[in-house]
């Protein structure tokens, strides 16, 4: 499934909508909270800091595998995401961390032309128990934000 989307904020919960829908005809429910925050906050973070022409539209692919799913979210900014520290009392700064807990590898490639792709993979389940509602908590909970 591939997307365009405009550097709005309100791109993201379209985002989310659309891949919700292909998650449950891809039978992949079991990780549809952990597969949507990190769509979100990929997503959000292009929009945000992506500092490219605002005619300039970023693309989401998203691809069912055996293995469970890959995200990817590219932008033409030229810079590279990396998790930061933010104050406890900070609103904002903790998106990458939580890619980190929820997801099983992610990262940032070159891709043709100006920009980066920033991709996300998160497994199926060995066990047929609950890996996107608990587990997705879970791993947010546990996750190593700074403090």
């Amino acid at each position: 499934m591939v997307s365009r989307w405009s550097r709005h904020p309100g791109c993201v919960g379209r985002a989310r909508a659309q891949l919700r829908k292909a998650l449950a005809g891809w039978g992949l429910t079991a990780i549809e909270d952990s597969a949507l925050l990190v769509l979100s906050e990929l997503l959000t973070n292009a929009v945000c800091h992506a500092f490219t022409a605002p005619e300039r539209e970023i693309e989401t692919r998203c691809t069912r595998s055996p293995e469970g799913l890959r995200i990817e979210v590219r932008d033409a900014g030229e810079g590279r995401p990396v998790p930061s520290a933010p104050a406890p009392e900070a609103t904002g700064g903790r998106g990458l961390w939580l890619v980190d807990a929820l997801a099983d590898r992610w990262g940032v490639t070159e891709r043709e032309g100006p920009g980066k792709v920033v991709w996300a993979e998160l497994s199926i389940p060995r066990d047929t128990g609950v890996r996107g509602d608990s587990a997705g908590r879970e791993a947010i909970s546990r996750a190593n934000v700074p403090t």
